[in-house]
C-alpha cells in the first residue's frame, strides 16, 4: 500500500541471516547457547548480590543492575533472532519493529550511563576511601541507577520517533539481524540527515560524556593505585577495577565501532558479525568477567551454589 511519500508496510523482513541459510541449525544452536549462558550467568549474579549480605555494597548494587540490564538487553532481540533463523518468512511486524528498536536502544543508552556510574563508585572507593560510605549512600546509588535507566529510555524515545516518522520506500528488507537505526535509515526515501545529526549530538551526552567520565575516573584511579605503598593493597584495588574496565572496553569498543563507521564510511553497510558483537556476546561475557576477576563474587557463588549442595552429589 502506497501513500504520497512512500510505501506503508505492515511488516519488515530481517535479512541478516539469509547469507547463512545453509548453517541455520548451527547458528540457532550457537545463538541459543549464548542466550542461555547469558541468562544463567546474569541471573546467578543477581541472586548472589541480592542474597549474600557480604555483597550489600554499592559496587554490587550496580553490578546487579548491570546483570538485569544485560538480561533485558539480549531479550529484546535474541528471541526474535532465534525465530527468524528457523522461519522461512523472517518477518517482524511494523509495531514489533518499533518496540524492538525502542527497547534495544533504551538498554544501550542505559548501559552507557550505568558504566559511568560504576566507574564513579570505583573512583570514590579508591581515591577517597575514608569518605566512601558518606558519599555512596543508598539514596545516591539509587539516584545514579535511576538516572541511568531514565536517560536510556528518554534517549530512545527521541531516536525511535525520528526513525519511524520517515516514509519508507519500496523495500521492506532490513539488512540486519534486528531492527536497528542504521539499517532502517537505509530504507527511508526522504532525507535522513536529521537522524544522523541527532545520533551524533545526543550521542555526545548519552555515550561520549559517560565514556569521558570513565576515562577521567580511571586516570585518577590508576594514579592513586601507583601511589600505594602496599603491594597487596594496590593489587586488591586494581582487581576491583579490572573487571569493570574490561567490560567498558568490550562494550564501548564494539558499540563505537558499530555506529561511527556509518558516518566514517558514508554508507550504512556494516560487517554484521562484528557489529552484532556488543548486541549479544558482551552481555554473555559480563558475568564471566566479573566472576573471574572478583574474589568476593567467586566466594559468594561458591557459597550459594556449592556449599548448600545445589551442585554437590
Amino acid at each position: 500500500m502506497d501513500d504520497a511519500n512512500g510505501t506503508i508496510f505492515t511488516d519488515f523482513i530481517l535479512m541478516g541471516f539469509t547469507s547463512f541459510s545453509r548453517f541455520h541449525t548451527l547458528l540457532f544452536t550457537v545463538l541459543l547457547s549464548i542466550y542461555s549462558i547469558t541468562l544463567a550467568g546474569n541471573v546467578a549474579i543477581i541472586l548472589v548480590t541480592w542474597l549474600d549480605p557480604h555483597l550489600y555494597k554499592p559496587m554490587y548494587f550496580f553490578l546487579g543492575n548491570l546483570s538485569f540490564l544485560d538480561i533485558c538487553y539480549t531479550s529484546s532481540t535474541v528471541p526474535k533472532m532465534l525465530e527468524t533463523i528457523l522461519s522461512e518468512k523472517k518477518t517482524i511486524s511494523y509495531t514489533g519493529c518499533v518496540i524492538q528498536l525502542y527497547t534495544f536502544f533504551s538498554f544501550v543508552g542505559t548501559e552507557c550511563v550505568l558504566l559511568a556510574a560504576m566507574s564513579y563508585d570505583r573512583y570514590v572507593a579508591i581515591c577517597k576511601p575514608l569518605l566512601y560510605h558518606s558519599i555512596m549512600k543508598h539514596t545516591v546509588c539509587f539516584g545514579l541507577a535511576s538516572f541511568s535507566w531514565l536517560s536510556g529510555f528518554m534517549n530512545s524515545v527521541l531516536h525511535t520517533t525520528l526513525v519511524f516518522r520517515l516514509p519508507f520506500c519500496s523495500s521492506n528488507k532490513v539488512n540486519y539481524f534486528f531492527c536497528d537505526i542504521p539499517p532502517l535509515l537505509s530504507l527511508a526515501c526522504s532525507d535522513t540527515s536529521l537522524n544522523k545529526m541527532m545520533l551524533l549530538i545526543i550521542g555526545v551526552f548519552i555515550a561520549w560524556t559517560p565514556f569521558l567520565c570513565i576515562i577521567v575516573s580511571y586516570v585518577f584511579i590508576i594514579s592513586s593505585i601507583l601511589k600505594m605503598r602496599s603491594g597487596s593493597g594496590s593489587r586488591k584495588a586494581f582487581s576491583t577495577c579490572a573487571s569493570h574496565l574490561t567490560v567498558v572496553i568490550l562494550f564501548y569498543g564494539s558499540c563505537i565501532f558499530n555506529y561511527l563507521q556509518t558516518f566514517a564510511s558514508g554508507t550504512l553497510d556494516k560487517d554484521h558479525l562484528l557489529s552484532a558483537f556488543y548486541s549479544f556476546v558482551t552481555p554473555m561475557l559480563n558475568p564471566v568477567i566479573y566472576t573471574l576477576k572478583n574474589q568476593e563474587v567467586k566466594l559468594a557463588l561458591k557459597k550459594a551454589f556449592f556449599s548448600k549442595g545445589l551442585f554437590s552429589q
